[in-house]
């Protein structure tokens, strides 16, 4: 096993692949990367699909749907569900070893349903049926319309990956909407035990201010951002709210890394899997940034419970005229919209691999 990776999970910390395709499932890559480099889940999301589906690895799938008169929509759940229960598969023996706390896989809602409640509820539980995967959480967007839909997903018992979370306000929003769920559980005499992330976006702050900062700023808003919550999530597990449902057997929502690629070419490529190394936490990695912790490594200090100096950098972002608050509401908004552009294109993408004629192999 990895010596670098290796570290990060003794740390206490999980790391999951922000990839999937299915080359890397039938290619044997997926396995490897789980021997050898201590992972133990993986996350997906419309623009990762997409840019799956570009290959010619689905073509066949999809014009086999398609003429089983299936909807765009319905095609991309099948071929999207079918390479996530083999990934869940892969990982099912580590989700047993660890009672469920490891060996997970994600598949997201329609980013076209965020500002939909009730049809959100619909969805979660019918895509987390129809997988028929104990260790498959289901994403939906920390949306204020989401928020909503999680306690209620959460109660009906299936697990779920928020996504989409910008800040330490919407990640709590989050934590509490999960803390409800499971307590409607217990009192409606259901087992407390429903799996949960909350996954925090980290590079993005730095992207959206990059042009309009100091370049002494440059890459650090994230990681404050990141370290303000991580000190929310750590309060959060000593209170007595928690510690009543721990009693009960519940499950804490762990906090997760999203969006930890290195996006500036002058960084480190490990900046953020380097800062952002906390025990309790899950990292989900680009396959590049994966490669590169495994190549070189990183030091893995584990980050301050007490939030360091998070305040006062923070505090600085704000003397620069950064909006924080505003800021987070822009980046979770342009969010949901990206990954909605992705899903349009994905599903076009599939209409024009069901009118192509196929392509005869050459003897």
């Amino acid at each position: 096993m990895n010596p670098h990776t290796r570290q990060l999970h003794e740390l206490g910390q999980r790391l999951w692949l922000d990839h999937i395709s299915r080359p890397l499932l039938l290619g044997g890559t997926l396995q490897r990367y789980i021997d050898d480099c201590s992972l133990t889940g993986l996350t997906s999301n419309p623009t990762i699909f997409d840019q799956a589906l570009r290959s010619g690895a689905y073509d066949a799938g999809i014009r086999s749907l398609d003429a089983s008169g299936l909807s765009g929509e319905e095609v991309f759940f099948e071929l999207a569900l079918d390479d996530l229960r083999q990934a869940a598969d892969l990982f099912r023996p580590m989700f047993d070893a660890s009672d469920g706390a490891d060996g997970w896989v994600s598949l997201e809602v329609s980013p076209l349903l965020a500002d939909n409640t009730a049809h959100t509820i619909q969805a979660a539980a019918w895509l987390f049926e129809k997988a028929d995967r104990p260790n498959l959480f289901i994403k939906i967007p920390g949306t204020p319309e989401g928020i909503r839909a999680i306690e209620e997903v959460i109660f009906d018992g299936v697990p779920v990956n928020v996504t989409l979370l910008f800040s330490t306000a919407q990640y709590l929003a989050a934590a509490h909407a999960y803390l409800r769920g499971i307590e409607r559980r217990l009192a409606a005499g259901l087992d407390p035990r429903v799996a949960s992330v909350a996954s925090l976006f980290v590079s993005r702050w730095d992207v959206a201010v990059k042009d309009v900062i100091a370049p002494v700023l440059h890459n650090r808003l994230g990681i404050a951002v990141a370290m303000e919550a991580y000190k929310a999530y750590r309060e959060l597990l000593a209170s007595d709210r928690w510690g009543q449902l721990a009693a009960a057997a519940a499950r804490p929502q762990r906090l997760l890394w999203a969006s930890t690629g290195t996006k500036d070419p002058a960084a480190p490529d490990t900046l953020y899997a380097q800062a952002l190394a906390a025990p309790d936490t899950i990292d989900t990695l680009p396959e590049k940034t994966l490669m590169a912790i495994a190549d070189h490594g990183l030091a893995a200090v584990p980050m301050p419970v007490d939030g360091g100096q998070a305040d006062a950098v923070l505090q600085e972002f704000r003397r620069e005229g950064v909006d924080l608050e505003a800021l987070a509401e822009r980046l979770q908004r342009e969010g949901v919209e990206a990954f909605a552009t992705s899903w349009h294109a994905m599903l076009t993408r599939i209409r024009e691999k069901c009118m192509a004629p196929p392509v005869t192999p050459v003897p």
